[in-house]
């Protein structure tokens, strides 16, 4: 099995600089999986710094970050902005990672397990302290269109480590450019939003006790209008 080396685009920058934005770039069709609806995926992850400097990861083997946008969150708990990507490895499908700052470069923080077969794909749902203990906590849907499994993962202590999964849910369906649902707060606490396995239901999930899930139905799925008026608290 061959593994992809990780090429870092190293830039000097001061200790204090921070991530503003990300975006991916270097379009490539070498991963001919198409569950976004093209068999396009990106080489290269890119971030902007506060300062305007910019710094890369390229993946350029047998890696692409599979993947609609990267997420700029504070996962670190630091008060400076991560990213969390999806990337898909072509003989182990896909995993998430955390890129952040250290030292003023940019570095793999985290990362989950690989899938563990080509073409088999995760759709994140968001990243929130979903439990209130003050470690944030990100949720994915493995397999979105197969398995339908809703996992939560915990940063803590530099890495991450699965505290809950719930079978039956799903936030994407194949050839969607999008990622149905995220993450809300209507006043009690943080919710994921996603769909049930039949796209019939919206369901509202909690994290309870930091190793609970409880999937709540909350609104009739009536396409993505649905899902914008539920994570506005509509």
């Amino acid at each position: 099995m061959r593994w992809a080396a990780l090429a870092l685009a190293l830039v000097s920058t001061p200790a204090t600089a921070e991530i503003t934005a990300a975006r991916y770039i270097d379009p490539t069709t070498r991963y001919a999986h198409g569950v976004l609806g093209d068999a396009i995926e990106h080489e290269t992850l890119e971030v902007t710094m506060s300062g305007g400097r910019t710094a890369r990861i390229h993946w350029p083997d047998t890696v692409v970050f599979e993947d609609t946008n990267p997420r700029v969150i504070d996962v670190t708990g630091d008060g400076k902005s991560d990213v969390i990507v999806v990337e898909a490895h072509e003989d182990q499908g896909a995993r998430l990672a955390i890129y952040g700052l250290a030292d003023g470069t940019l570095v793999r923080l985290a990362e989950t397990p690989w899938i563990g077969r080509s073409n088999r794909w995760l759709a994140p749902v968001g990243a929130a302290d979903l439990d209130g203990d003050g470690a944030i906590e990100i949720a994915y849907i493995d397999r979105p269109h197969l398995a339908k499994t809703l996992r939560v993962w915990r940063y803590d202590g530099g890495a991450l480590t699965q505290i809950a999964h719930l079978a039956g849910l799903t936030n994407h369906r194949i050839g969607e450019r999008d990622i149905a649902g995220g993450i809300r707060d209507c006043g009690s606490g943080p919710e994921m939003i996603v769909a049930d396995a039949t796209w019939a239901q919206i369901m509202a999930v909690r994290l309870l006790e930091g190793t609970a899930l409880q999937a709540t139905p909350i609104a009739p799925h009536q396409g993505r209008s649905s899902f914008t008026k539920v994570l506005r608290c509509e």
